[in-house]
């Protein structure tokens, strides 16, 4: 009867030293307040309330307005007090384990129960604090990524209601000083709705003039005119010449810019510089890109070996065919490759859902900051997030200066600027001037003169010719190339 009881009551106490770390375990704080001292139970109970209904709150509100999230995962300083906070739970959350384990008196067990307890404890404290070092861990990531990739900069007012971001595509490689632009495209985005018009422009664009009173309007006053003067060469001229620049260390993008704006008509917030090379690491990091391949794409080629082809179909392309796909001018034309990175654009946006991204944010956060360099502030972060989750349900549109309707070698700047004027009033749900003089009856007599029409591409009789990515030709007009729907004609 006596080794009964001797039984039970070390029975009793085990249960109650491995219920004390439960307790540690779901409300920190209240093994203390029940059989410790009660001061510390108090503040580590009053603290985890306070975190718990501050996690609660925070995703609450991030629920019904995502600027709150976006801000909270922009801010460096959120970040930075964030990360401490999740260190210093992990030490105090494994020093209250440690308290449980001593108010658990592991001395009076028995022998098999003081080494069950102990290893209790151990996994307890252990997976606790490497959960909580962990977010600290991915915390750190995005702070580092935050400032490793954006900066201080100036913060622009959106023009017309609409904030111009320039996406300069790139090669890094030998003997060249930062990423030459081979791909230049303006993400003009509405600054309520988020509704996107791309516009691209051909690298092999010339005889525009720049933006008047610019540095390099000063300096080619009629205009960028020579016979071998291409638009992705303003660049290389730049770089060769920094001291004429307000930034000399990217003068080859403000000089590029300078140009953009000159032709387009639009004044430029922010530019990003991709790294194609980097991209691909991107596209792996997210788990790769569905992408309808309309036809054989070459992988090489124009000066290296075809080594193989990326067949038709509906496929998830890793990064480094989703890259050839890009790229590929093997068999095809420049215009038909501006046709396919912007299907890769579309793609990219419709298909990296916030899951994808929290799931794979390491890789995307060191593939990102190895892939971009921009000059959108910080700050502006949490906007453009905002944007971008807008953009993602809309119709993406599309204008680009390129055959039939443009002559890349003489451009006629004024049809240019009605072309984007056009697609942006399109985009807003507005009727251009163009359509409006298309639509109405033709006067008996007076003045009838109105802006002439842009052309549109020539529609196809019978079957159209496909390129990877679009349907279209170099005669008739490549669809992604002038859309509405930039997604129907990919």
């Amino acid at each position: 009867m006596h080794q009964t009881v001797k039984e039970r009551a070390t029975r009793v106490r085990f249960r109650r030293a491995v219920a004390l770390m439960v307790m540690t375990l779901l409300v920190p704080g209240s093994a203390q307040l029940l059989a410790g001292n009660k001061r510390v139970g108090r503040i580590a109970l009053w603290t985890w309330m306070a975190v718990l209904s501050t996690g609660l709150l925070t995703l609450l509100l991030s629920a019904v307005w995502h600027g709150a999230a976006f801000y909270l995962v922009s801010n460096t300083i959120l970040l930075l007090v964030l990360r401490l906070a999740l260190m210093a739970s992990a030490i105090g959350w494994v020093l209250l384990f440690m308290d449980a384990w001593r108010l658990g008196q592991p001395l009076e067990l028995q022998q098999n129960h003081r080494l069950a307890i102990v290893g209790i404890n151990g996994f307890l404290s252990l997976t606790t604090a490497a959960v909580l070092l962990f977010g600290a861990h991915l915390v750190g990531v995005q702070r580092d990524f935050m400032l490793t990739m954006f900066g201080n900069g100036e913060v622009t007012d959106a023009h017309a209601g609409r904030f111009n971001v320039l996406l300069l595509g790139g090669d890094a490689g030998a003997g060249r000083t930062g990423l030459r632009p081979d791909s230049m495209t303006i993400a003009s985005i509405d600054a309520e709705t988020g509704r996107t018009v791309l516009v691209s422009l051909p690298r092999n664009l010339s005889n525009f003039p720049f933006r008047q009173g610019s540095v390099m309007d000063r300096q080619f006053p009629d205009g960028w005119t020579c016979d071998t003067c291409y638009l992705n060469a303003v660049s290389t001229w730049a770089t060769d010449r920094p001291e004429l620049f307000k930034h000399p260390e990217r003068a080859g993008v403000e000089a590029t810019i300078q140009a953009i704006e000159g032709i387009t008509d639009l004044r430029i917030n922010y530019w990003a510089m991709v790294n194609l090379e980097g991209f691909r690491e991107l596209v792996d990091a997210v788990g790769g890109v569905e992408l309808n391949v309309r036809s054989r794409i070459p992988v090489g080629g124009l000066g290296s070996d075809v080594t193989g082809y990326i067949e038709p179909g509906v496929r998830t392309l890793d990064g480094h065919d989703t890259l050839w796909f890009a790229r590929a001018r093997e068999g095809s034309d420049d215009y038909s490759r501006m046709a396919r990175q912007k299907c890769v654009m579309s793609a990219m946006l419709r298909q990296i859902s916030p899951q994808t991204a929290l799931t794979n944010f390491q890789a995307i956060a060191s593939a990102s900051s190895e892939m971009v360099s921009t000059n959108v502030p910080a700050r502006e972060v949490d906007r453009f997030m905002a944007l971008a989750l807008e953009a993602k349900s809309q119709k993406i549109s599309t204008v680009s200066l390129v055959p039939p309707t443009i002559i890349t070698s003489n451009p006629d700047i004024a049809l240019v600027r009605q072309m984007i004027a056009d697609a942006i009033t399109r985009a807003e749900g507005g009727t251009p001037e163009s359509d409006r003089a298309q639509a109405a009856p033709a006067a008996d007599s007076g003045d009838t003169s109105t802006a002439a029409p842009a052309p549109k591409p020539k529609k196809q009789k019978g079957p159209a010719p496909v390129t990877g990515g679009s349907v279209g030709s170099l005669s008739d007009g490549y669809a992604a190339n002038q859309a509405e729907d930039l997604a129907a004609s990919c």
